[in-house]
C-alpha cells in the first residue's frame, strides 16, 4: 500500500493529502480513500473562492457506488480555487487522485505549522496499515 503514498506531501488521519506550496495548500483525498470508496460517482464542492475553511471542517462531499463521504479540510484558510473539472468528471479521483484530481487550494496565513500538524509519508503508511 505504502507504495500509492507519495513522498513529499502531507496527509490527515481522514485520508486527505496536502501539497504545500508557499502560502498555498492544495488538497485531495489519497489512494487510500478512493480505494475503499470505490467507484466515485460525484464530487460536491461546497465551499466558494474566498470562503474561510476551518481544519477538520467540510469542504464538500464524495460520492461513490458504494456510499457517500465528507471531504474534511486538513487545515485552516481561505479558499483560493476549486477544481471545476471535478464537476463533470468525478472519475478523475479514481484515475488520478494525486494529480488532475486535486480539489481544493487554500491560502494559509501559517503554511509552515499546518504542514508540522499533518503526517508525512511514513506515518500517513503506518496509519493506514492500522486503519486496515
Amino acid at each position: 500500500m505504502s507504495d500509492n503514498i507519495p513522498v513529499g506531501l502531507k496527509y490527515s488521519t481522514d485520508h486527505e493529502w496536502a501539497r504545500v506550496e508557499g502560502a498555498h495548500i492544495t488538497i485531495g483525498v489519497t489512494a487510500f480513500a478512493v480505494e475503499q470508496l470505490g467507484d466515485i460517482t460525484l464530487v460536491s464542492i461546497d465551499v466558494k473562492v474566498g470562503d474561510e475553511l476551518a481544519k477538520g471542517k467540510a469542504f464538500g462531499t464524495i460520492e461513490s457506488v458504494k456510499t457517500l463521504s465528507d471531504l474534511l479540510s486538513p487545515v485552516s484558510g481561505k479558499v483560493v480555487e476549486i477544481n471545476k473539472a471535478l464537476d463533470t468528471s468525478p472519475e478523475l479521483v479514481n484515475d488520478d487522485c494525486y494529480g488532475k484530481a486535486w480539489m481544493i487550494v487554500i491560502e494559509s496565513s501559517d503554511s509552515s505549522r499546518a504542514a508540522k500538524e499533518l503526517l508525512d509519508d511514513k506515518a500517513y503508511a503506518e496509519h493506514v496499515k492500522n486503519s486496515t
